[in-house]
């Protein structure tokens, strides 16, 4: 088995919470982060907002302030002293930053957009490479950290902040890099809310995952953060360590899942050969789950593919806690899977009640004890972009 990376640190915010001790506190309480969206963004749905009034951007970073920027610094200033640690043991340039966002600062440019219509101009204080652009989020933890390693956004709708792990995985595994930080930012904004309401997936309630009632999605908004380092001396893991991580492209169709679950398959599958992992040595299960009739259908057939009658695989689904983050999705759920491993318990997934029984998977409907030793956490995204990342306990 090739050696897994140690998870030294990680932060998240997001509906559940500003704080990781906030996040972590709800999901493992079984409280939902969701509320009504507010009138600005025009449709009468859910979203998982982060909650209360986001601190100020340093003074330094004025010229990038935006709600992507705020999220951004909210979860990196807690991991600043871990970073410290790192840049002393590896130094700044051999500490690399990878991200995923879908939304990047779209709200800002929206903003922007009106008033250039009412105005004819676009405000002052805009410039599109620090407010709206991709990589300013890149650009507002560099100056936050002092991280002079190879540093790049990846933007693949729903998998992104999934498949940063990929790219970590093999910058380390070239030599490039002796740490990664990874994770993903994403920021609620009308683009993204009422495309997916001209879609028809938008649930007007709270998402219910898996469940026979299931309506659609809620979007959600927010960021995670985790340090990868290669293993060493000084080095000190949480306990849970990036096994493997799998990816595929089936190209199915825009928007659609493949029918048979191909895709999802594919990537788990591939997570686990990375790994050099059976099958039944899987003990949980962190599905996509987005509460749409076809991704849950199509997800519970590709584990019903690759783990038939496995009676003790939990199957646990988080979204009903935070909504679909979308590029922060992937790492998002990332969080929440090392801190399954390390405490040793199962989470409630909430919304899931009653269990649809035709999707034939066992999800967890309360929270419960149990040690868990591996865990697949599944990003599926629009055209057939898929990640699935290995996360386990430390031998």
């Amino acid at each position: 088995m090739p050696p897994g990376i140690p998870i030294t640190a990680y932060s998240a915010c997001n509906g559940l919470g500003q704080t990781t001790a906030e996040v972590l506190d709800g999901l493992f309480a079984g409280r939902r982060g969701l509320s009504e969206a507010k009138p600005w963004l025009g449709v009468s749905t859910w979203v998982g907002e982060v909650p209360g009034e986001l601190p100020a951007l340093d003074p330094a970073l004025r010229g990038f302030e935006s709600r992507q920027a705020r999220i951004s610094q909210l979860v990196t200033v807690p991991l600043i002293p871990a970073l410290e640690r790192a840049k002393r043991r590896w130094g700044a340039g051999r500490i690399g930053l990878i991200l995923g966002t879908s939304t990047a600062g779209i709200a800002e440019s929206e903003r922007a957009w009106v008033h250039h219509r009412d105005h004819g101009e676009l405000p002052p204080n805009f410039v599109i490479e620090r407010q709206h652009a991709l990589y300013a989020t890149v650009e507002v933890i560099r100056a936050l950290t002092g991280l002079r390693g190879p540093g790049y956004v990846v933007s693949t709708a729903c998998s992104s902040s999934g498949k940063v792990f990929a790219s970590a995985r093999r910058l380390l595994a070239a030599g490039i890099v002796d740490a990664v930080l990874v994770g993903g930012v994403d920021s609620l904004c009308k683009m993204t809310v009422r495309g997916f309401a001209s879609l028809e997936v938008l649930s007007p309630d709270p998402c219910r995952p898996f469940s026979s009632e299931r309506r659609g999605i809620n979007i959600g908004e927010g960021a995670a953060l985790l340090l990868l380092e290669r293993p060493g001396p000084g080095v000190e893991g949480l306990g849970v360590e990036l096994l493997g991580v799998g990816e595929s492209s089936d190209a199915h169709h825009m928007t659609a899942p493949h029918p048979e679950g191909l895709g999802a398959r594919a990537a788990m599958e591939r997570a686990l050969s990375d790994a050099g992992v059976a099958p039944e040595e899987v003990d949980q299960v962190n599905v996509h789950g987005t509460g749409t009739t076809m991704n849950d259908e199509t997800e519970s057939k590709a584990i019903r593919q690759l783990f038939p009658d496995r009676a003790g695989l939990s199957v646990v689904a988080t979204k009903g806690y935070t909504g679909h983050m979308l590029g922060a999705a992937g790492a998002t759920e990332a969080v929440f899977v090392a801190a399954t491993i390390e405490r040793a318990e199962l989470p409630a997934s909430v919304g899931v009640a009653p269990l649809d029984p035709t999707l034939e998977v066992s999800v967890e409907l309360e929270r419960r004890t149990r040690a868990t030793r591996r865990v697949l956490s599944n990003s599926l995204a629009f055209g057939g972009s898929n990640v699935s990342v290995l996360l386990g306990a430390s031998e």
